[in-house]
């Protein structure tokens, strides 16, 4: 398989949860701004939407949005549990946490990161994440991680998003258990692999 990606972004998650499965997987390099691949070819080629993370299966099949990859992953390695049996209550549970992750966090933090966005809208970008983390602070609290006691692909969505407050003005230090949950996560082994392999740790 491969995973098309560019350093830090939200393609980190899968990459984090393409380690945690023990799954083999090529990593290839794909710039957000100029849209091509290191070889200088066109990332567009590879999504028509230019945007990553892509999966690309060994038969040759694409699959793009990060929560149906990390999804997809999880169901390659049953025995990690990254993911509860589809079909239980508990896999609708972690499609909920997918789900507010990538339309109230990730997207909250699009404006923020596009330089188009006026300097006066900003603030009301940032409260509205504010108010957002102050909720999943609380889903935290009591808990090693939003499902419970087993790391999920959820996890390693939440700490990615998480992660981009600091490069934007968004300041998530205040929130104890918020703070504790990224702590464990970044100590795991396949997160410090994964972030190592695309720079972010030295």
């Amino acid at each position: 398989m491969k995973l098309y990606y560019s350093p830090g972004a939200c393609s980190l998650s899968p990459h984090i949860a393409l380690r945690e499965a023990g799954l083999s997987f090529d990593l290839m390099l794909a710039s957000t701004k100029t849209k091509k691949l290191q070889d200088g070819s066109d990332f567009y080629a590879i999504n028509s939407k230019g945007s990553v993370p892509v999966l690309e299966l060994d038969n040759g099949e694409r699959l793009t949005e990060g929560p149906a990859i990390v999804q997809y992953i999880a169901d390659l390695a049953p025995a990690s549990h990254l993911a509860p049996a589809a079909g239980s209550m508990a896999r609708y549970r972690l499609q909920e946490w997918l789900n507010y992750i990538t339309s109230e966090l990730h997207k909250g933090f699009s404006p923020l990161f596009n330089p188009a966005t006026p300097e006066d809208y900003k603030p009301l970008a940032r409260a509205a994440l504010m108010a957002r983390f102050t909720w999943v602070n609380a889903q935290l609290e009591g808990k090693q991680y939003l499902m419970g006691d087993q790391f999920t692909v959820a996890d390693a969505y939440l700490f990615v998003v998480s992660n981009w407050g600091q490069y934007v003005g968004v300041d998530v230090s205040g929130f104890e258990h918020l703070v504790a949950f990224r702590a464990r996560v970044a100590a795991r082994p396949a997160v410090q692999e994964a972030m190592k392999a695309e720079g972010l740790l030295k």
